[in-house]
């Protein structure tokens, strides 16, 4: 089964093209990476397939409802990590969810119950009522996953879900990715520009340059293509791209990345 498929998507903003013509097909129970740097078009596209931003041509479908003529089906059955904070610190982390769960309808006498298995699922449950301000970095994103996750959505969007933290906060949040998909079916879509973590977590990926999707398969199948002992992917992007991850990106991305940095930092 099909759970995200796009065809000739393209997002323009004036005479500038985001997103040129890109064509996927997501499985269900997929991992698959989205991979570039800044301003290669990533979060432009998980803007339209979660409906925050309209193609300007084109079509995508998320667990079969259209992105531009059914988008609020398309709300009730994605989660969605921005790249920024989406949780209240002034709020505990029970608090979020709460306030979650009312807001995507879930019936009042299952919310406790919610709540708490997702609290447990992210392992924060001893922190539930401590407010989210004195949590790490990486208790947030936790918190974030849970909270996209509580109304059990059939696709979960992560735009860069690890930016900004150390390295043993992101190996538990790729741990908790893993077993979304292994407990619970969760078709999972996320954007980075980290390849070892679309090496870890992804079946497959695709890798955008100026907006086109100029490699897609998995991590394996990209490698060998490339050849040589040891390739990484890397140098599979450098390969497709003939530019370096460090390239790309404009001044206001880059300030918005290092910004959501210090705020998880």
């Amino acid at each position: 089964m099909l759970m995200v498929e796009a065809e000739s998507l393209t997002r323009c903003f004036g005479s500038f093209t985001a997103v040129s013509d890109l064509c996927l097909q997501l499985r269900a129970g997929e991992i698959f990476g989205l991979l570039g740097p800044n301003g290669a078009g990533k979060t432009t596209t998980l803007k339209m397939l979660t409906t925050l931003l309209s193609p300007t041509r084109g079509w995508a479908r998320v667990a079969g409802y259209d992105v531009k003529t059914q988008a609020s089906w398309v709300r009730r059955v994605i989660g969605y990590v921005p790249q920024v904070i989406s949780v209240d610190g002034s709020l505990t982390g029970y608090e979020n969810l709460l306030v979650f769960a009312k807001l995507y309808d879930v019936p009042r006498r299952e919310r406790r119950d919610r709540v708490e298995a997702a609290l447990r699922f992210v392992g924060l449950s001893d922190v539930a009522h401590a407010l989210v301000r004195t949590y790490s970095g990486g208790m947030i994103r936790r918190l974030e996953i849970a909270q996209s996750v509580l109304h059990r959505p059939q696709v979960l969007f992560l735009d860069e879900p690890t930016v900004g933290l150390d390295p043993v906060a992101r190996r538990v949040v790729w741990e908790q990715i893993l077993k979304l998909r292994g407990e619970q079916g969760t078709t999972v879509f996320l954007t980075t520009h980290y390849m070892e973590e679309a090496d870890a977590l992804c079946d497959r990926v695709a890798i955008m340059h100026q907006g086109r999707v100029v490699a897609l398969g998995s991590p394996a199948e990209l490698k060998a293509a490339v050849g040589g002992h040891g390739v990484t992917l890397d140098d599979v992007f450098t390969h497709y791209t003939g530019s370096t991850l460090e390239s790309g990106g404009s001044f206001r991305e880059a300030s918005r990345t290092r910004r959501t940095a210090r705020r998880l930092g």
